[in-house]
Parts: structure tokens; C-alpha cells; sequence
């Protein structure tokens, strides 16, 4: 394994941490789906597994998590908007 590689690898293990730990506090109500923390990690979650799935060539996984980010970014600006309108 190369320096590149085991880069691409860390990069993609903290993004599968930043999608793990954040569901777990949602679920265990140590955080909320409405907060801004959840939103970023769902989105660098996305992005560092996107940067893995290329490297290797997973593109439908690459397709997926791109989605997943972009539901994050949505989501984000929809929960500002709501929190500006009260």
C-alpha cells in the first residue's frame, strides 16, 4: 500500500465515522436531526466517501453519497430558513 492509498483509506474511514456517529446520537437523542453539527457531518461524511469511491471506482457509490451530501446541504438550508421564519 502506497502513501496515496492508505490516504484515500483514512480519508474514507473518517467519513464512514462522520455518517456512523452522528446516526447513533440521533437515535440515541444525544442529538438532533435539525442541528447544524448533524447537517456537517453528514456533509464531510459524504464528501471524504466520495473521494474514496472515486479512488477506487465505485462509482454508484460515489453517485450515492453525492446525493447524501446534497440531502444534507437541503436540509441545512431548510433548517435555517425555518429557524430565521420563528
Amino acid at each position: 500500500m502506497n502513501y496515496t492509498e492508505l490516504s484515500v483509506d483514512i480519508i474514507g474511514w473518517l467519513g464512514a465515522a462522520a455518517y456512523i456517529i452522528p446516526y447513533f446520537l440521533l437515535i440515541t437523542k444525544r442529538m438532533r436531526s435539525t442541528s447544524v453539527p448533524y447537517h456537517i457531518l453528514n456533509i464531510f461524511g459524504s464528501l471524504f466517501l466520495i473521494v474514496n469511491t472515486v479512488y477506487y471506482g465505485s462509482i454508484p457509490s460515489a453517485f450515492t453519497n453525492s446525493i447524501w451530501g446534497g440531502i444534507a446541504i437541503y436540509g441545512m438550508l431548510m433548517d435555517r430558513k425555518n429557524r430565521q421564519n420563528e
